[in-house]
């Protein structure tokens, strides 16, 4: 039976993995008028809820690792006409428009994040699930809830990415 450390280490390798790969489902082929797509005039398209959940976890983990983002490396590719560590949050929709539907930076982008976060989660240990991140929550923020966190936004994002492209590929071929 593998000891506390190890399975810890599972656990949060197969989370963050699984939405890699939701990740990868969403960009490999995709065509960019999907990864654009809206359902309303001011939704969410799917480009932009992977980059923004992608910034999320850069963010986020880079925060508990105390490491360098991974978007100084991206950002020129996505030549995006906002605040150079914009994450995503309270963007207006000519923002989320702007978000390119090239499915190769974007997976290429989640993908380096993914990375650097298995760099992360693998070191993790009890002390450090337990170290307090933010005071200013009550009770305060740790880094297990912090992960918790990330993995939840990320997780509801992918799926509502998800919806779009069933409704996007459900226009295009009854049209």
């Amino acid at each position: 039976m593998a000891d506390d450390a190890t399975a810890l280490h599972d656990v949060l390798v197969d989370a963050f993995t699984r939405v890699d790969d939701a990740v990868a489902s969403l960009t490999d082929d995709a065509d960019p008028a999907v990864l654009t797509h809206r359902i309303d005039a001011d939704a969410n398209t799917i480009a932009w809820l992977i980059w923004h959940s992608a910034r999320v976890v850069d963010d986020h983990i880079t925060g508990l690792s105390g490491r360098d983002q991974v978007w100084p490396q991206w950002r020129d590719r996505f030549d995006l006409p906002f605040d150079d560590w914009a994450t995503g949050y309270g963007q207006s929709s000519d923002e989320v428009a702007a978000v390119p539907g090239d499915g190769a930076t974007l997976a290429g982008y989640f993908h380096a994040v993914h990375s650097a976060t298995l760099d992360y989660v693998r070191g993790v240990d009890a002390d450090e699930i337990e170290r307090v991140v933010d005071n200013n929550w009550d009770p305060p923020v740790t880094a297990g809830v912090r992960l918790v966190s990330v993995v939840n936004d990320i997780t509801l994002h992918l799926g509502q990415a998800q919806f779009i492209a069933g409704v996007a590929h459900r226009a295009a071929t009854s049209g």
